[in-house]
């Protein structure tokens, strides 16, 4: 029987232990655990709650209407939305082609008379009427029924919207007409045309309806489309996982069933099932599915793997350690799906707009109607009434309600999709007017993680030689520059010796014996007290290294200092780049650290970065980003560890890597998942794309409204005779709502704003 690793074997995997839950930092886990927050599970069955998508104060048990806007209100589960939206969409569509059997007929039993003299031969006047009355029924009470629902609730509460005004105009159509079928003897002689005879709307009721479902169904089409991005997400996820037992066999479970510290084979070509760390083998795992990266990340024993990303060439054995809804992929959906339900500080004009526009063209109706009445050509009352219902028709608000949250479902979906992770969308307007950036230096411009930069070897003395003597003592340390030298050694093939006498020193460094001779590595004061003589060009070296804000540590062994090796934080090889393209932006960025003056002041001259402070504490940094928005500045910092968490906070905007700390990334308001730079300069360009596809929404309702009232109303009827019909008042209404929803679906592939 073969090790799994070198402290496993296959019969002695120990039984799971039951462990508080835990969850990974963002991405990758980054070798870090926090503590799990309790959070909605994004797939769970049974979930009943629903909310409206443009208002998501309203909250209840069950599928329905929104009070406010009158739209249907979708699951709050993500898991749920995509079958509620195939659902709503199956539904809208059912009656669309249900009215469309009925409506055909009446518009043409209205219409062929005008066209074809010898029609009333073949269907007489009076039956005509009748047949359109009795086809229209269908088309009022069934088909569009909701419309009247809906537009009732609203006057119930007052929460006037687009239904009111539909149901006003339609239902007065058909009223008006209905009467004058039956009852005409009680019509004025101004609503009598030339014949003598009232005419009748039911041709313009049922066109009316059938254009709204026509305009629903596209919408609840469309509305699906937005949460493609979602969807995608949560296709990611296996659906079964191959679990072995303690006996080496294998058996395949649905992954809902995975428990943590179950061991798991994943084969080459599989999603990964849960988030867990290898215990045998190793392969390449294609995480772009969270970073945006192609290219294969390289896995090997220890290495943490998440749930949902593609394993490549290579089988191995995990063990799993988040599962269900703690897992990385469940936090991305279930805060994906929180932020596109978020509203935007720019909807509270779009709301405060649509407050007073309901009852403002419910006034204009009424004044076109009694100036139609009073000034208006014979039949006075005819060209009242249908101009009236005309304005209610086309000035409908639903292109105004749907303008910025449409824009917000799609472009947070995209980021999600790019890993640029949007708390609300509060967090992507303000994103558009940032100028100033605080950024933190360790683990957002550099790695995060100490990295030997300078190895140099005294004269006669051999640079592998100086790192393998480093590498063995450093081999029984648990500094953290030790791992960097340990790290080298291994890249470079130097295999470490075994170390005597062992010994570390507080404040100076570490010695021990090495093939029988003593050896120091620490400061240069360290390494030579003993009587080590320091080559002068090594002291220059040493002196140059540590100006450019790298440690040195000298190699000394018995009298004399074989050599020094420098070991760095490296500025991340994307970070220069992210840089400029900040700067071309005209932001100003500000660097915040708590490292020592020289080590700032090398990382900020070789990046071009001019403001920047070092060996501030937390409480600086929060104080600074409070200076900088005291002067007037939009400011942005990003960050990644707990000492970040306070500043994130303070600032207009919070950026957290997504490979940083929980309480880092709980104070954002945008998760970067990948932990790169270049992803604020993503986010900035997405929140300027986004935020100018909002602006040509509103754009186009506030313009389709403005034009489309004064010409429904006839105000170029007296210099053109151009009147608007109800009926294409009802397809340019539709079409305004439509034409709103395909320019937001744009965001999809339009190009991010540089």
């Amino acid at each position: 029987m073969s090790d799994c690793c070198s402290h496993h074997k296959h019969e002695e995997k120990p039984a799971p232990q039951a462990e508080p839950a835990k969850k990974p930092c963002c991405c990758h886990g980054g070798g870090h655990d926090h503590a799990a927050k309790k959070s909605d599970a994004p797939v769970i069955p049974g979930v009943t709650i629903f909310i409206c998508p443009m208002h998501p104060e309203i909250r209840q048990e069950g599928p329905g209407e929104c009070p406010i806007c009158g739209m249907a209100l979708e699951p709050e589960n993500p898991a749920a939305v995509d079958e509620a939206a195939r659902e709503e969409y199956r539904a809208m569509a059912r009656r669309f082609w249900g009215s469309l059997v009925f409506t055909i007929p009446v518009f043409l039993l209205a219409m062929l008379p005008m066209a074809w003299g010898g029609f009333n031969d073949l269907v007489p006047h009076g039956i005509n009427r009748w047949l359109q009355f009795a086809l229209t029924l269908p088309v009022v009470f069934w088909a569009g029924n909701f419309v009247f629902v809906r537009g009732v609730k609203s006057l119930r509460g007052f929460n006037l919207n687009m239904f009111t005004l539909i149901m006003t105009g339609a239902g007065a159509a058909f009223i008006f007409s209905a009467v004058a079928l039956i009852a005409p003897g009680i019509f004025p002689e101004s609503f009598r045309g030339h014949g003598g005879e009232v005419h009748v709307y039911f041709e313009s009721t049922a066109v009316i309806l059938s254009l709204v479902l026509l305009g629903q169904m596209l919408e609840a089409r469309a509305r699906g489309r937005t949460g493609e991005a979602l969807r995608a997400l949560m296709d990611q996820a296996a659906k079964t996982a191959h679990v072995v037992h303690d006996d080496g066999s294998e058996e395949e479970i649905a992954v809902s069933e995975v428990e943590a510290g179950m061991w798991l084979r994943v084969r080459p070509g599989e999603k990964i099932p849960v988030d867990g760390t290898l215990v045998e083998g190793s392969s390449a795992v294609d995480e772009s599915m969270l970073t945006g990266e192609p290219v294969p990340v390289e896995k090997q024993m220890d290495d943490a793997v998440t749930g949902g990303t593609l394993n490549g060439r290579g089988s191995f054995i995990m063990e799993a350690k988040q599962v269900g809804a703690d897992t990385v992929l469940s936090h991305i959906i279930a805060q994906v799906a929180e932020a596109q339900r978020s509203r935007a500080p720019v909807q509270a004009v779009a709301d405060k707009v649509a407050g007073i526009f309901v009852p403002l063209v419910v006034g204009v109706a009424i004044v076109s109607f009694i100036c139609w009445a009073v000034w208006g050509p014979s039949p006075a009352l005819a060209f009242a009434f249908v101009n009236a219902v005309a304005v209610l028709i086309i000035a409908c608000p639903c292109a105004l309600g749907l303008a910025t949250p449409i824009s917000i479902m799609v472009g947070v979906g995209r980021g999600a999709s790019e890993g640029i992770l949007i708390k609300n969308a509060e967090s992507l307007e303000k994103l558009e007017k940032i100028d100033t950036l605080c950024l933190d230096k360790t683990g957002t411009l550099t790695e995060g993680k100490p990295a030997l930069t300078d190895l140099v070897a005294a004269e006669g003395e051999d640079e592998q030689e100086v790192l393998r003597l480093a590498a063995s003592l450093e081999q029984g340390s648990e500094h953290p520059l030790a791992s960097a030298i340990a790290h080298a050694a291994k890249e470079r093939g130097v295999k470490p010796a075994k170390t005597e006498d062992f010994e570390s020193v507080t404040g100076g460094g570490i010695r021990g014996k090495v093939d029988g001779q003593a050896v120091r590595v620490g400061n240069l004061a360290f390494a030579i007290e003993e009587g080590a003589q320091l080559a002068n060009t090594l002291k220059e070296t040493a002196d140059a290294l540590s100006a450019a804000g790298k440690t040195v540590m000298a190699v000394a062994r018995g009298q004399a200092v074989a050599g020094l090796i420098a070991v760095a934080d490296p500025i991340k090889a994307s970070t220069p780049e992210a840089v400029k393209s900040l700067q071309k932006r005209g932001i100003r960025l500000v660097m915040l650290t708590g490292d020592n003056e020289g080590t700032a002041r090398a990382v900020a001259e070789q990046l071009g970065i001019e403001t920047y402070r070092a060996g501030i504490k937390p409480g600086d940094k929060i104080e600074e980003v409070k200076r900088l928005r005291a002067e007037g500045r939009r400011v942005a910092m990003a960050g990644d560890g707990v000492n970040d968490a306070p500043a994130l906070s303070a600032a207009d905007v919070g950026i957290a890597m997504g490979t940083g700390t929980d309480v880092a990334i709980e104070s954002a308001g945008v998760t970067l998942v990948k932990g790169d730079l270049r992803g604020v300069d993503h986010a900035i360009a997405l929140s300027h794309t986004v935020m100018r596809n909002i602006r040509q929404n509103l754009f186009f309702a506030f313009i389709y409204n403005g034009v489309g009232v004064p010409v429904a109303a006839g105000i170029l009827y007296p210099f053109i005779g151009v009147l608007l019909s109800p009926m294409i008042a009802a397809a340019a209404m539709s079409l305004s709502s439509v034409s709103v929803i395909t320019n937001a679906l744009r965001l999809k592939s339009t190009p991010l704003k540089r």
